[in-house]
């Protein structure tokens, strides 16, 4: 049986992350990612995963160049690496305790999604767990000028529901994600605790 997770009743809002958050992505992030890398001679493990969760799509290739010494174009391999993360999106489930929280708080607390994925794509997981029915809003990628661990993805949710920082709670499963809610102000859960991580097995 899943913990449920509790909303501490000063809470005024609630903000989610999306991949690894509200939908169980990471597992289809990370061969995606893995297929990608191989086919530019890097091995691309789990910790590596673990360790850029959260940076966009094409700095997660220069952090990547830049670990590896590589000159690899970040449009073509980011690119290659969303197609595929994209054709296999449908198979990503919700995770539970998360949405459970989304549909007790529905019309009671205003909510947003802040995600270090792209606009569309990141609107098309919302829709494939069935989230855009609870939450219209969505500040991603392409709406900040700093990502995460910046606290700005955040602070524009925030701006975006009317909450006062220090009244909204933030679910994480990253740990620049973490970091980005505590440099906001913002109280936060990390949701790994309440399910099974599965990254790296097929």
């Amino acid at each position: 049986m899943t913990a449920k997770i509790e909303v501490s009743p000063e809470i005024k809002g609630l903000i989610f992350d999306l991949d690894g958050t509200i939908s169980d992505t990471m597992p289809i992030h990370y061969i995606a990612w893995r297929n990608a890398a191989a086919r530019h001679g890097i091995d691309f493990t789990t910790e590596l995963f673990e360790q850029l969760a959260g940076i966009p799509l094409y700095p997660t290739v220069e952090k990547l160049n830049e670990l590896f010494n590589k000159n690899i174009d970040p449009r073509e391999m980011g690119d290659a690496k969303e197609q595929e993360y994209e054709d296999n999106m449908h198979q990503a489930r919700p995770v539970e305790p998360v949405m459970e929280v989304i549909r007790r708080y529905h019309g009671q607390l205003p909510m947003a999604v802040g995600t270090g994925g792209g606009r569309q794509i990141s609107q098309k997981a919302m829709r494939l767990v069935g989230v855009d029915q609870y939450i219209n809003e969505l500040v991603s990628a392409d709406d900040v000028t700093h990502h995460k661990p910046h606290p700005e993805t955040f602070l524009k949710c925030a701006e975006l529901i009317g909450i006062d920082p220090k009244d909204c709670l933030v679910f994480e499963d990253g740990v620049l994600g973490i970091q980005a809610a505590q440099t906001a102000g913002m109280r936060v859960v990390d949701v790994t605790q309440y399910y099974q991580v599965t990254i790296g097995q097929e």
